[in-house]
């Protein structure tokens, strides 16, 4: 039998803490085969991801793409680490410290703890969760770096917010966002990253969208994800002022032999060179970091492919990772999103319920009959 102990008490005593957690996918620790293989094995477990019978792709995952595919990622992933890191991890916690920045000139005192997490690999969301939970956590807010929605990206931080959740005795009022693709500040920021590349590198004589693919059953299933693409795509060729036929809308980084959303990438590009057009521009509006998809997929594989098969130049337009517009999209999305919160204690409210706790504690008689 278990007692309820000083570590229990501790929520009573503590200032309540106002959270924002961004998350984003996640990312290994180094590029290596051992690190790819505890990464992919993290995130290709999640059911949101593969929607396959358990068994089935139990067996699959590690009877053979985990003995094949961590030495092959390793390779990719080792063209595009920096110095400090993988490209994902660096450029989210940079755009988390802006945006806390940004947030704290602008509410002063009033200011949550904002903080990064990843869904698979560290900063692990359980911990962070967990740490803010120790600091007294009693507002949550819960931002996922996916501006369009999606059942296998956002709505696996859902799952994983609310497990973590479950195991706590004191839930914090909790909000979520769910996507950000309408939100004219994104909108702005994309149209401004995709002028300033073509007034420094030039206009090529199309611009591509590559969005991050999906299989096309779960469309089918009612996942919102392919319709908020071509929303993005229609907002952002108004705000640019191009026509239908200079705007294109395609997927990337499918696996397996199912269909998946269409057009694809890789095989657009391909007949495009073939048929005669030397020069594109892409962009991947889905990816709020570059990272592994953005930087080694699009920048180095499908530009080989491009030029190889005919085409001139394929001129990737990095993400908005850590712009100025990007930080102040994100950082009006959530102070409208705290909107309402009662401001924070000054203690008066705390001071009497410590007390009740202390001198309840101090009654082993009495505490000896609480179970936990």
């Amino acid at each position: 039998m278990q007692y309820l102990g000083n570590s229990e008490l501790d929520g009573h005593r503590q200032a309540p803490l106002t959270g924002v957690v961004l998350v984003n996918l996640g990312t290994p620790d180094a590029p290596t085969a051992p690190a790819l293989r505890r990464y992919l094995a993290e995130f290709l477990s999640d059911p949101r991801v593969v929607e396959t019978a358990r068994w089935l792709w139990w067996l699959i995952l590690h009877g053979v793409i985990l003995r094949i595919r961590p030495a092959r990622s390793a390779r990719a992933y080792a063209t595009v680490w920096t110095e400090r890191g993988s490209p994902l991890l660096v450029g989210s916690q940079a755009l988390t410290d802006a945006v806390a920045a940004q947030i704290k000139s602008t509410l002063g005192a009033a200011a949550p703890e904002v903080v990064l997490a990843m869904s698979y690999g560290n900063p692990n969301l359980r911990d962070v969760l967990e740490s803010l939970r120790a600091r007294g956590l009693r507002r949550l807010l819960v931002v996922p770096l996916y501006p369009q929605y999606s059942g296998s990206t956002t709505g696996s931080v859902f799952d994983a917010v609310s497990r973590q959740l479950q195991r706590w005795r004191w839930i914090p009022e909790l909000r979520f966002v769910t996507d950000y693709y309408r939100e004219p500040g994104y909108v702005q920021a994309l149209a401004a990253s995709v002028r300033e590349h073509w007034q420094a590198r030039g206009r090529g004589e199309r611009l591509l969208l590559s969005f991050h693919g999906i299989p096309g059953r779960y469309l089918i299933d009612g996942d919102p994800y392919y319709c908020q693409c071509q929303v993005t795509a229609r907002l952002l060729r108004e705000a640019l002022g191009v026509a239908d036929d200079e705007l294109f809308v395609t997927f990337q980084s499918r696996v397996g032999r199912e269909p998946w959303l269409q057009p694809y990438t890789d095989r657009t590009l391909v007949e495009w060179a073939k048929s005669g057009v030397r020069r594109v521009d892409v962009l991947c509006p889905g990816f709020s970091i570059d990272c592994l998809e953005t930087l080694e997929e699009i920048a180095a594989q499908n530009a080989e492919a491009f030029e190889h098969a005919g085409g001139e130049r394929l001129s990737y337009i990095p993400a908005l990772n850590h712009r100025a517009d990007h930080v102040e999209t994100i950082s009006r999305l959530i102070i409208r999103q705290m909107g309402g919160w009662p401001a924070v204690d000054d203690g008066a409210e705390r001071a009497p319920r410590v007390e009740r706790v202390a001198q309840a504690h101090a009654n082993q008689a009495w505490l000896k009959g609480v179970k936990r």
